[in-house]
């Protein structure tokens, strides 16, 4: 499980491109957004640095939790 803080994700729109793009490195990824406290959980067997990567060139700052 990988948890990360995104202050820069504000919206439903935000949410769907960080889905979006986790999903495009690891299409069986299970990914849970809480936009109140701007955190996201992500169940992936990819490594906690590439999935930081891919919500970094989605346009968004990632916070490792």
């Amino acid at each position: 499980m990988h948890e990360f803080k995104v202050q820069d994700m504000t919206c439903g729109h935000c949410a769907g491109t960080i889905e979006k793009a986790v999903k495009s490195a690891d299409p069986a990824a299970k990914v849970d957004v809480d936009l109140t406290t701007h955190s996201v959980r992500i169940e992936s067997a990819q490594p906690s640095d590439a999935i930081k990567r891919v919500i970094a060139g989605a346009g968004y700052s990632p916070e490792s939790m």
